[in-house]
């Protein structure tokens, strides 16, 4: 498969997970974090699966097109490490969905970004609150959901959080 038919597939199954995520926490309330801005396309996504819901946004440094740059209140602006201390005492048991995608390139990389970061999504999570990853996690908090149909398992991740453990 070439490069090209790779990211294709990949971004589908992204939309796919999302649109899934977003059918299954919609009688959840609850804001929408976004971990990774990019150029901004699934942000743009999100604001059309959840028009009426605070999406905040963590990254290192805007680079997205000007047409999908969160408002500044929702973006905390530094490395994720740092971001989501602070995404913490804001969003505390407060986010329906979260979206993580490191986008590094390197899965390896990707992977271990996604294990050093999820002790720090998953306190923000509302009980049966999603998490859309793109490297799987495993932590006993998060159940895996089944994928879309369309979706190969690997490709993307699904998860709801089960285990309100407080001291996180």
């Amino acid at each position: 498969m070439s490069r090209l038919d790779s990211f294709i597939r990949r971004l589908e199954a992204q939309r796919a997970c999302l649109d899934l995520a977003a059918h299954l926490v919609r009688e959840l309330d609850g804001n929408v974090l976004e971990l990774g801005l990019g150029n901004g396309r699934t942000y743009d996504h999100l604001r059309q699966l959840f028009p009426d819901r605070k999406i905040y946004v963590c990254e290192r440094r805007v680079a997205a097109h000007p047409n999908c740059v969160p408002p500044a209140e929702l973006l905390l602006l530094g490395d994720m490490r740092d971001t989501l201390q602070t995404a913490r005492e804001l969003l505390w048991r407060q986010v329906a969905l979260a979206h993580l995608d490191p986008a590094t390139g390197d899965g390896a990389a990707s992977r271990a970004l996604a294990a050093e970061l999820a002790p720090l999504i998953i306190p923000l999570l509302r009980p049966g609150g999603m998490l859309v990853s793109e490297p799987a996690i495993a932590r006993d908090e998060l159940s895996p959901v089944p994928l879309p149909e369309s979706v190969a398992p690997g490709r993307y991740n699904l998860y709801r959080y089960v285990n309100c453990r407080s001291s996180v």
